[in-house]
């Protein structure tokens, strides 16, 4: 596959904006080239107001490997690497700052920076055949900046182990821990993200992009802040047209009218 194929594959059908990691002959690695593409594609998503639902997946076998290990290796300096992590960083932060809910669709094998993009989406339903691992110990790389994701996901133990071991677990081990939130035949992936996405489409947009960020920012509060900004969000929630609409429509036992 030569540089002229997009890295970055985008469809859009019905609100939702389904992205394609498209490397599938490399495991698609989040090399620099492809942390532009994604970065790019998310920029334009995250101020169109026509897209609802965005789910991240990827071409061939796989997931994603990670990072590009024979890139890295072939420019061995700490400015390097920082701008690389950096420029990592950022495509993860934008996933959770974006208005809209992030899905990952996961098949293959989801391993060190791989599986903090699957850990960083806001949702995740993986294939029966998926791994998941932070393996970059293996290696003699702690997976630092994938331990950070990771840990907001599992516990502090579980995730230490992954971390430690570089072991992989299987695609129910993920789910019983957080990772995922559900697994799926590979024949039925598409499916079961379908019935997730248009679960969230039936709900209004304000709502969802509100309370997608008052979730992570109460996330890192104190518990007393944690419950002031919340009880802010709500006000300003509860005066949205949707939220009068729907409350209006419990009192009167009737479905909301929202408009779409």
């Amino acid at each position: 596959m030569d540089n002229d194929t997009p890295y970055v594959l985008k469809s859009v059908a019905d609100g939702v904006a389904t992205l394609t990691l498209n490397r599938g002959d490399k495991f698609n690695p989040l090399s620099e080239e492809m942390l532009d593409a994604l970065q790019a594609e998310l920029d334009a998503l995250k101020s169109d107001e026509r897209i609802r639902v965005v789910v991240l997946g990827a071409a061939g076998k796989a997931f994603c490997a990670g990072h590009d290990l024979k890139q890295m290796r072939a420019q061995p300096s700490e400015a390097y690497y920082k701008k690389l992590f950096n420029q990592c960083s950022k495509v993860m932060l934008t996933i959770q700052q974006m208005p809209q809910p992030v899905i990952a669709r996961v098949h293959g094998i989801a391993t060190a920076a791989g599986c903090q993009l699957v850990s960083m989406c806001d949702l995740a339903v993986a294939s029966e055949d998926a791994k998941f691992a932070v393996s970059g110990v293996n290696y003699g790389l702690f997976c630092s900046t994938p331990s950070v994701g990771l840990s907001r996901n599992v516990s502090r133990k579980q995730a230490m182990e992954m971390l430690l071991t570089g072991e992989f677990i299987d695609a129910r081990t993920a789910c019983e821990r957080g990772l995922v939130n559900r697994v799926a035949p590979a024949a039925q992936l598409d499916a079961e993200i379908a019935a997730l996405a248009a679960s969230i489409l039936a709900k209004p947009a304000v709502a969802i992009a509100m309370g997608k960020q008052l979730f992570y920012k109460q996330l890192e509060m104190g518990v007393a802040a944690a419950y002031q900004l919340a009880g802010q969000t709500m006000a300003c929630n509860m005066m949205d047209d949707a939220a009068l609409e729907g409350v209006q429509a419990f009192i009167e036992k009737r479905k909301p009218a929202w408009s779409k």
